[in-house]
């Protein structure tokens, strides 16, 4: 065999069990766990630096930090996350067990798995996100050995008509995962979208990224936290909640 040449082990799992289901268990975060973070957004044309932190009171909570260029998408993007309820619940997947489904496509890679699925939309995602659903391949990557995934992938395969007009000729969406560490949760850590569309005789290309730059993950309150360590150290043992 070439040196080099790597082959894969491709076969149907359940997601409800093994490395696949031990990953979906970590991006579970329960609603009382929050997070303060940086966070770095950029497009083509600006970046723009946020500072959001729970603990704070009002539009203290989300503060500009830095901007370089002009980019009015970009400021309408920055405005509508600091606007929500809990702009930290961005960071935390989990929607992704119910976008999965109940069985999924393994290809083992060796060093990753790669887990090819069909996305259900799931009740977070909007009217967009379901036309999308139906459109784009889904895949996730997963380490074998610490049951995390590590990154998430959205692509279209072909071009599309869009749901307003025009016609989508590419699309690109890219989740980064990263490991809290205290409890072995996952968190988004970097995300990013790509897309070109044509229409009217015009081309519009987007690409923004957004990417955390510091974090800080705690709990509530410590009864939150000391509900959380006990309810899965009796369903997974004390191992999930060391990692």
């Amino acid at each position: 065999m070439p040196v080099g040449l790597l082959i894969a082990i491709a076969y149907e799992i359940s997601a409800s069990s093994g490395p696949v289901d031990a990953a979906l268990l970590a991006t579970e975060a329960p609603e009382t766990l929050r997070a303060a973070f940086t966070v770095e957004l950029v497009s083509d044309r600006a970046r723009r630096t946020f500072r959001y932190d729970p603990r704070l009171e009002g539009d203290a909570r989300w503060q500009p930090v830095s901007a370089r260029g002009e980019d009015d998408d970009l400021d309408e993007a920055a405005a509508s996350w600091g606007a929500e309820a809990a702009p930290d619940g961005r960071l935390f997947p989990d929607d992704l067990r119910p976008s999965i489904g109940q069985r999924v496509d393994v290809a083992d890679l060796g060093a990753a798995w790669r887990v090819s699925f069909r996305h259900n939309p799931s009740l977070n995602d909007t009217e967009l996100d379901v036309w999308f659903a139906d459109r784009v391949n889904a895949k996730a990557w997963l380490d074998p050995v610490s049951e995390r995934f590590l990154r998430i992938d959205y692509d279209l395969p072909n071009p599309v008509r869009g749901p307003e007009g025009g016609r989508l000729t590419q699309f690109d969406q890219t989740y980064l995962l990263e490991t809290e560490p205290n409890w072995g949760l996952s968190y988004v850590a970097s995300y990013s979208v790509s897309l070109e569309a044509k229409g009217g005789f015009r081309t519009i290309r987007r690409h923004y990224t957004a990417t955390v730059t510091s974090i800080e993950i705690f709990f509530a309150n410590e009864q939150a936290k000391a509900e959380f360590t006990s309810q899965r150290q009796s369903a997974s043992g004390p191992g999930l909640a060391a990692r």
